[in-house]
């Protein structure tokens, strides 16, 4: 998943913008952000990038990114963390790829692309419709972090994508619609055992492990009204995902326990559960809209694992999202489009996270 042409109508929001960030002490923060964010630096400098996440130790990031002489659809890239390297590709240039993430323990990492269905990347969906992906034929792959020995963990019609690894490196959990609609599974880190975890109508996707791994927290959009199922059935059919209504949710690794721990009403996905197992970082759009705007900000929030104590946590007036702790809980990775060379620019930012 990712960001899709996000634009606002309001004149000068960037010179705003610029100024608000003049008057605090990082060049790169709004005012509000010092509480827990200082240090803040721009790992990717224009072009469309997203879904940034930290390796095992701290010393990589990968994410999905498009700019001027990459290829021309999404492909999965590792940079190193302090910035002492140019990024390298590790996809393999062709389709369109997304959620890559390292498997603990390994020289590895898996992410999902629509190469093995076509060379050629299936196209965006109409930027008229906002925030929105498309769900395109993407499988799961796995590789070594250099690029090499691609294997494919899945050969499913249709979409299984929004991977992650379990801290322990033995299972990948992941989105997928081959059972007719949009539900979570796990299997094994080599593709097999493959197990449905959800399967109450609606979408459960964007699913991560939890450090220690007793939990897979996720977004969910069940849609309850008659006229709710009409339009995400309109939707599902035209092979598009798009977050109107997003609750975060969580449960056991064997899809037990299930509970909601955000009632906004809005957009509210890409959950990452802290390093301390008490607190849950997501991204939202709750009480977000301003008059101009043609659609809300999303910034990112932070509450308790048992849904109490909600907290702004960037004030950004575009979008912050897909938020990410390092495993020792000191870092914060997440995309922004803030201080891009354009509107529609979006980068990956790491920042020192202070409690």
């Amino acid at each position: 998943m990712k960001l899709i042409n996000y634009s606002l109508t309001v004149c000068g929001v960037l010179t705003a913008a610029l100024a608000l960030a003049q008057q605090s002490s990082d060049t790169l923060r709004y005012r509000g952000e010092g509480k827990h964010l200082s240090n803040l630096r721009m790992m990717t400098d224009g072009g469309e990038n997203a879904e940034a996440y930290f390796s095992p130790d701290g010393k990589w990031f990968s994410w999905q990114g498009r700019w001027k002489g990459s290829p021309p659809a999404d492909q999965i890239w590792i940079e190193p963390t302090d910035g002492s390297g140019t990024p390298k590709m590790i996809s393999t240039g062709g389709g369109k790829t997304t959620c890559s993430f390292f498997v603990p323990g390994t020289d590895r990492i898996v992410w999902s692309s629509t190469h093995g269905f076509s060379p050629e990347p299936p196209p965006d969906p109409d930027p008229k419709l906002g925030y929105v992906w498309g769900l395109d034929e993407y499988d799961v792959y796995s590789s070594r972090i250099d690029g090499g020995d691609i294997r494919r963990l899945t050969d499913s019609p249709g979409y299984d994508a929004e991977t992650a690894v379990s801290p322990d490196g033995k299972k990948i959990v992941f989105t997928s619609v081959r059972n007719g609609d949009l539900d979570i599974y796990t299997m094994d880190i080599d593709g097999k055992n493959v197990k449905q975890l959800t399967s109450t109508y609606g979408y459960d996707g964007g699913p991560f492990f939890s450090p220690d791994g007793n939990w897979i927290i996720f977004r969910s959009h069940l849609p309850k009204t008659d006229a709710e199922k009409a339009h995400y059935k309109e939707l599902f059919d035209k092979r598009i995902v798009q977050p109107i209504r997003f609750e975060i949710q969580i449960m056991r690794p064997d899809g037990s326990e299930r509970r909601q721990l955000t009632d906004l009403g809005v957009a509210s996905f890409a959950p990452y559960v802290h390093p301390n197992g008490k607190k849950v970082m997501f991204c939202s759009n709750f009480g977000e809209q301003k008059p101009g705007q043609r659609m809300p900000a999303f910034n990112l929030y932070m509450i308790n694992l048992d849904g109490t104590g909600l907290e702004k946590i960037t004030y950004g007036e575009t979008f912050d999202g897909f938020p990410m702790w390092s495993t020792d809980g000191k870092q914060l990775i997440w995309c922004s489009n803030r201080f891009g060379p354009s509107m529609h620019s979006t980068n990956v930012f790491i920042a020192d996270w202070k409690d």
